[in-house]
């Protein structure tokens, strides 16, 4: 019988005309396992069915790209001397709306063993949080403090730093939050180790966790909307136990040293289905697996279960049949469950046995090839007129301390230091420019001079106006903030959040978004080199903002020249790099916290400038690799003004501005405009001469402000406010 009830295929995130490929495919009925392999194969958290003709637009490679995306669990690119970093962030969003502590922490579980299943030791994680305001509802509370305990105490057991991150409170997250998590690692470029089964006869191991009942349906429950029934799939949350992920971590990177492998996969969304099918996948093999020998830690689970679960802390493992015994031997000294399960054989066919009796068989290659849509996209006229919304009639406040105080309090530019005071930032030592004092995170590479720049960046009101400038914001603001530490951008990790693609104006926001981060990749030359995509984050309450969080990796060849974005010395003169004067006009201000903040506007039109934005990244970089700046930090959520406190706060020393406002048009959009291509710095008054010098040699606008001085933060009458004030409204918002 060919029919089946949409109950079922809605379970198992399936439509109609996807069930009927897949009777084309097999020319048979699958039973209920078969039918359940494909919902998790063809989910769009594995199967990628309304993106992936999408991401390919992505440019995706360079001199120094390793492993790009799609090919392993995370990518990989050079950082000379045999070195190689692998990274990837990946959204654990619908189990955090529902269990936010369990949902975050094994986030963070998941993205960590996508690192060591190549071969890499994690070194750092980050996290993109987004959450409804916390004084809206109760409930935003909660979500707010699970999902931060769940990160810091998955995090903080496994002993990786948590090193960087963005948090970000707006509406449309209040009913779907998302957490992003990141993790990156270090390996030698040779000692890489792919998620394959190699050839006919090799043996394939389950090793780590037994297996029950927990995320059963996981990956097809994040293919779907949240709705008022989501409460009652708790079960497709897993469960983490960070000691026993570490013992797993040290374990599969002892064998993997050993030269032992001949493949590694984590168990993560889909289970030992995704597990088994992409690695065999990969090598153009088939597997022959038996459930019964599959360790359960919950009695009368089915093969359907076996399959389908997605318990944490669980590893593939393939090696040769003469490897076995000394590959159990490792992980038994580790005191880790080590079962042979199956056997890598000839052919196209997964065949899945229950104590040898087949219950299912599948072509892996009709598993792995989900559908791919082309989706069809219309701008909502709503946002087209809130983009070309007119400012004019717009009061400007009478007391800009009191407005500049209110930015400061503003959640998405308010201090995150009660957020990353929970995780350990320096387990390890190797934290060189920690969360808060810095535009991005920098790590030291052991045993070499360099370091890596680490950060996570988007922002939603802009992509939300403007789904092209946003996407490419969000490439541009992270590579700014690579470049303000003193490192070189190399390449791009990326989360693509957004809601229901099969509503026009989401697929028009996703496409936009792609396309705008794409041409950004290309200005800047920076490849893409791994990501993941969720969409369907919407509930009753409508679609979460678009956001298109990107991870990015940067490169400093000498660690000693790393610079942070606090002020440091008394006397030091202050900049503005990419701005002649500080006229501005009132049109500035569209898209910005100034607006959302202090007159709850949300419209006009984000700017962007491909060009200077090079030029002036170039710039920073080159002036600080020759130690002509103390301090770098790029102007974007609150614009100028908040910028220069946010230095003055991370230096703990105050700045007297005093650039003539007498010509500016709009003396708030001088001051909260986020125009882009802006970095102020600080530089030693010894040292100003050369520093001019190389900016017009560079071509680069520079303004000068003013001077680092004093215990408070004054801008020629019109700004005048303790650092006392200024770091309580700051530290004390949240």
């Amino acid at each position: 019988m060919n029919d089946v009830s949409p109950e079922i295929l809605a379970e198992l995130s399936l439509t109609q005309d996807e069930y009927q490929l897949i009777l084309e495919s097999l020319k048979r009925t699958p039973n209920e396992l078969e039918l359940g392999m494909f919902g998790i194969m063809w989910s769009e958290h594995c199967g990628y069915k309304h993106s992936k003709n999408l991401l390919r637009t992505f440019p995706n490679t360079s001199p120094r790209v390793l492993i790009g995306p799609g090919e392993e669990n995370a990518g990989a690119i050079s950082i000379g001397d045999g070195l190689a970093v692998v990274m990837k962030v990946e959204s654990h969003n619908h189990p955090s709306a529902i269990e936010p502590y369990e949902g975050a922490a094994t986030g963070v579980g998941g993205i960590v063993r996508d690192i060591f299943s190549m071969g890499a030791r994690p070194i750092a994680l980050l996290n993109a949080l987004f959450f409804g305001p916390l004084s809206e509802s109760p409930r935003n509370v909660f979500l707010f403090d699970g999902v931060v305990a769940g990160i810091g105490g998955y995090g903080n057991c496994i002993g990786i730093p948590d090193i960087g991150g963005q948090v970000t409170f707006e509406g449309p997250y209040g009913g779907n939050p998302l957490v992003n998590a990141m993790c990156v690692g270090i390996a030698r470029e040779d000692e890489l180790v792919r998620a394959q089964t190699g050839g006919e006869g090799n043996s394939l191991l389950l090793v780590g966790a037994d297996t029950g009942r927990d995320g059963i349906h996981g990956a097809t429950f994040a293919s779907v909307d949240l709705t008022a029934e989501s409460e009652e799939r708790k079960t497709a949350v897993q469960v983490g136990n960070p000691f026993l992920e570490k013992v797993l971590l040290e374990a599969c990177l002892e064998i993997a040293s050993e030269g032992a492998l001949i493949g590694m996969q984590d168990l993560g969304a889909g289970g030992l289905t995704s597990a088994v099918i992409e690695s065999a996948a990969s090598s153009g093999t088939g597997v022959d697996i038996d459930v019964a020998l599959v360790p359960r830690r919950e009695e009368g689970m089915t093969p359907y279960e076996v399959m389908l679960s997605e318990s944490q802390e669980r590893m593939l493992i393939v090696v040769n049949n003469d490897q076995y015994e000394s590959a159990k031997t490792i992980f038994e000294k580790w005191d880790l469950s080590c079962v042979k399960i199956g056997t890598v054989i000839d052919g196209d066919t997964a065949i899945i046995r229950d104590s040898g009796a087949i219950v299912g068989e599948l072509p892996i290659s009709s598993l792995v090839n989900a559908p791919a849509y082309d989706v069809q996209g219309q701008e909502d006229t709503k946002i087209i007129n809130l983009r070309n919304e007119s400012f004019e009639a717009l009061d400007e406040p009478t007391d800009r301390n009191q407005t500049l105080l209110k930015m400061l309090e503003y959640g998405n530019i308010a201090s995150k230091k009660s957020v990353y005071r929970q995780y350990d930032h320096q387990v390890g030592n190797n934290t060189l420019i920690a969360p808060g004092a810095g535009d991005a995170a920098v790590m030291r590479v052991k045993g070499t001079k360099k370091g890596i720049a680490l950060t996570v960046d988007v922002n939603p009101l802009a992509c939300y106006l403007d789904p092209y400038v946003g996407g490419a914001l969000a490439v541009i603001e992270a590579a700014r903030n690579i470049s303000c530490v003193g490192a070189t951008p190399l390449a791009i990790t990326d989360c693509l959040n957004f809601g229901n693609p099969e509503r026009p104006e989401v697929a028009y926001q996703l496409t936009e978004a792609i396309r705008g981060m794409s041409d950004a990749c290309r200005v800047l030359e920076l490849p893409v080199i791994s990501g993941n995509v969720s969409l369907y984050n919407e509930s009753q309450d409508g679609a979460i903002y678009p956001t298109p969080t990107v991870g990015m990796v940067g490169l400093l060849e000498d660690v000693k020249h790393r610079i942070g974005s606090g002020f440091v010395s008394e006397g030091d003169q202050i900049f503005l790099l990419g701005s002649e004067n500080l006229k501005s006009e009132i049109e500035d201000l569209g898209g910005s916290s100034y607006l959302s903040a202090i007159h709850g506007k949300i419209s006009g039109a984000p700017q962007i400038d491909f060009s200077l934005e090079k030029k002036v990244q170039r710039f920073i970089r080159n002036a600080s690799n020759k130690d002509l700046i103390n301090s770098a930090h790029d102007v974007s959520e609150g614009g100028l003004i908040v910028a220069i406190a946010e230095s003055c706060l991370v230096g703990d020393i105050g700045a007297s501005v005093s650039d003539p406002l007498s010509k500016v048009n709009s003396l708030d959009s001088c001051l909260f405009a986020e125009t882009p291509g802006r970095i102020v710095v600080s530089v030693s008054q010894t040292l100003t001469n050369e520093f001019k010098s190389l900016a017009l040699k560079s071509q680069i606008p520079v303004s000068s402000l003013g001077v680092v001085s004093g215990d408070k933060l004054e801008w020629q009458g019109i700004i005048d406010v303790s650092l006392e004030r200024l770091r309580r409204a700051w530290e004390e918002a949240l």
